[in-house]
């Protein structure tokens, strides 16, 4: 039987990542590598630009993704996923895979 205690790790993972939109972005990061700023708003279909800016602030404070900015002009800023941001994945691949069985068993869809 798993201890019960106030510091779940569980509860302290999701404060960190649960938030709107912020597993859709470490899911892209982890998809396509490397994205800039514009190409992953694209990929994130109805997020806005004060959204995306503070969910990005946010990961980059957990050292979950990296921002690399580039000294061009126009600007050019880049993100990618951390080593801390890459242990997520295979978590998050479970997940995905247990909500696309919720799904097929069309549990949630209500």
């Amino acid at each position: 039987m798993r201890e019960q205690t106030s510091a779940c790790g569980v509860t302290k993972s999701l404060s960190i990542i649960g938030k709107k939109w912020r597993i859709e972005i470490l899911w892209q990061l982890s998809y396509h590598s490397v994205l800039r700023y514009n190409a992953l708003k694209r990929e994130l279909d109805g997020i806005t630009n004060t959204t995306l800016n503070r969910a990005l602030e946010d990961l980059q404070k957990y050292k979950l993704i990296s921002r690399k900015e580039f000294e061009v002009i126009p600007p050019h800023v880049e993100y990618s996923l951390t080593k801390e941001g890459k242990k997520l994945i295979p978590a998050l691949e479970i997940i995905n895979n247990w909500g696309h069985e919720m799904m097929e068993k069309g549990i949630g869809t209500e």
